[in-house]
């Protein structure tokens, strides 16, 4: 290229690499839908999308009652979440062991986090969807990473360049 050439803009690209210092914490606590792999009773795939929060070391689901995965994750502890978003690239995918904190209960610790997971994925609208459904039962589960990656840009991570 010639001096006189301007190098090609790529800004397009992003910000390229793993999602560093609070970049992991800021993505995970947008309100992007999560898809978790689980194993169902016949020892298939079974993936579901749903909310999540993230409180800087682990993933918190609340399934309904009826939830056939919640069970899947009873009787099952191993299990994956992926997020990832459309435009800037930015991606998580993590193998979990689920915890069970709460069988299906009415007025449980999953409330305070239902009413987060409300409000960031609805919105001022969140509210006026859990609200209603308060006295249905839901379990708790809490989803700790065994491995996690992160990336984020256009690009390709060096390992698969050769």
């Amino acid at each position: 290229m010639s001096e006189q050439q301007s190098p090609q803009d790529e800004t397009w690209r992003g910000k390229i690499g793993a999602l560093r210092g609070g970049e992991l914490d800021e993505f995970l606590g947008e309100g992007i839908i999560t898809r978790l792999a689980c194993l169902d009773g016949n020892g298939w795939p079974y993936v579901v999308p749903c909310w999540h929060e993230w409180d800087g070391s682990s993933f918190w689901v609340v399934a309904r009652k009826r939830s056939a995965w919640a069970q899947f994750l009873a009787d099952n502890e191993r299990c994956a979440v992926t997020i990832d978003e459309d435009g800037g690239q930015r991606k998580v995918s993590a193998q979990c062991k689920a915890v069970v904190v709460e069988t299906p209960n009415v007025g449980g610790a999953w409330v305070p986090i239902a009413e987060r997971m409300s409000t960031r994925y609805l919105g001022e609208n969140g509210p006026k969807y859990l609200a209603p459904t308060l006295d249905k039962q839901r379990w708790l589960i809490r989803l700790d990473p065994i491995s996690l990656q992160t990336w984020q840009g256009v690009e390709w991570a060096d390992k698969y360049k050769e």
